[in-house]
């Protein structure tokens, strides 16, 4: 749709030749933004319920640059994944809200609090090395809306710890659990509670962990049901699927 079409397709709203059910339906195939390195969707946000996000690893600090400034130029909210301190240096001169998580290594520029679900995602850890995965599980859940609360440090290895977090478990709706090593937490969590369950395997271990496929085929198998599984170390995606579950508890 371009610019002749989208103003044919207001006047006809105005018009009463158009519904606004049909206009948005028409509007979530908007066209994207074709630049010379990347073809920017600034409507995914009305198709997709979230801003397109900049995975940063990959990308020179010009390119990320260039995405972000255009993104903010349409309006939309920003989350750069994998970022250096010299990205946030450099968004941050674009605007003075960006955010750097430094754990997740994620920055956010947010122009408005988003209104959030009530529910809860809960955001687990084996062990403390788990927590830069689970801060990006966080952070991103966060931004999308979500109500987050993290628990770190409560593995397997001393069970008695997550067992004494039963209260916290209760008032969850979704729960995101992080590990590496064994990746035997998300089993016991499942075992435990009768919601969702978001195991995400980490690369941290010995080597016989494989950087993480040893954690990952652990929880493929689990035994305990309910358990959805990301790939190693993506705590972006537990965020974003964790919070979709629970805005679907709203509805």
């Amino acid at each position: 749709m371009n610019t002749s079409a989208l103003r044919t397709l207001l006047k006809n709203i105005r018009d009463g030749k158009t519904d606004v059910e049909t206009a948005i339906k028409r509007l979530r195939h908007l066209p994207f933004e074709d630049v010379a390195y990347a073809h920017i969707d600034h409507h995914r946000q009305l198709r997709y319920g979230m801003p397109e996000v900049i995975y940063c690893e990959g990308k020179t600090l010009e390119q990320i640059v260039g995405i972000a400034k255009r993104m903010l130029k349409a309006g939309s909210d920003v989350l750069a994944t994998r970022a250096s301190e010299a990205v946030y240096r450099a968004l941050k001169k674009l605007d003075r809200k960006a955010v750097y998580h430094k754990a997740s290594r994620a920055i956010v520029i947010r122009h408005e609090e988003n209104k959030g679900v009530k529910g809860i995602v809960l955001v687990l850890t084996a062990g403390t090395s788990d927590i830069p995965v689970a801060e990006e599980a966080a952070v991103t859940a966060e931004m999308l809306g979500s109500i987050v609360r993290t628990v770190y440090d409560v593995g397997v290895a001393g069970i008695h710890r997550i067992l004494s977090k039963r209260d916290v478990l209760d008032e969850a709706r979704v729960i995101i659990v992080v590990a590496g090593m064994d990746g035997a937490l998300p089993s016991v969590v499942g075992g435990l509670v009768d919601k969702p369950v978001i195991a995400v395997p980490t690369s941290v271990g010995y080597g016989a962990g494989f950087q993480g496929l040893a954690p990952l085929l652990t929880m493929l198998n689990s035994c305990a049901s309910g358990i959805a599984v990301m790939n190693i170390d993506n705590g972006f995606g537990a965020g974003v699927l964790a919070h979709r579950i629970n805005a679907l508890g709203e509805k």
